[in-house]
């Protein structure tokens, strides 16, 4: 799908090995993150076995050739229904292409996949004091407030 200013979005499959880590250098450019994003990158396998799933999703968005945007999310699958949700996350684009729309196309390209796999949501989490990403994710869903966790595991022996 192209959009007015000339950008594509596409979801990433098998074997875009190359576009998969082209969307981590933007997450890593982005984010102000380079360590988490490039530093320690799993091989190419671990990335393939990854966009071979059905259940991960990596969307880019791409203009002349070169990946400006995109979203890693997962399908949820519950349990207490036969349905999905899906999880965006994370979501980015360079700081130079932001302001025209290419989180918004990303998203809604992730709807519409979510539409053809059942998922009955699409939900994310957004860090407080970021509020441009707030002011999208509230143009587009239902806030929410809750509380996140991260519990660790239980360390080795």
């Amino acid at each position: 799908m192209t959009d007015a200013d000339g950008f594509r979005v596409a979801r990433l499959s098998a074997g875009e090995i190359g576009r998969m880590r082209a969307l981590l250098a933007v997450f890593g450019e982005a984010f102000e993150d380079f360590e988490s994003y490039g530093a320690h990158q799993p091989d190419d396998a671990y990335l393939d076995g990854l966009l071979s799933s059905p259940w991960f999703y990596a969307l880019i968005a791409e203009t002349d050739g070169r990946t400006i945007g995109g979203l890693a999310a997962y399908e949820l699958r519950k349990f207490e229904q036969p349905r999905s949700e899906l999880y965006i996350y994370d979501l980015a684009v360079l700081a130079s292409h932001r302001r025209r729309g290419v989180a918004t196309a990303l998203i809604e390209h992730l709807r519409t996949l979510a539409r053809a796999c059942g998922a009955y949501v699409v939900f994310v989490q957004a860090d407080q004091g970021d509020e441009p990403a707030i002011a999208l994710y509230d143009s587009l869903g239902t806030r929410e407030e809750v509380l996140h966790f991260d519990i660790a595991p239980v360390p080795k022996p």
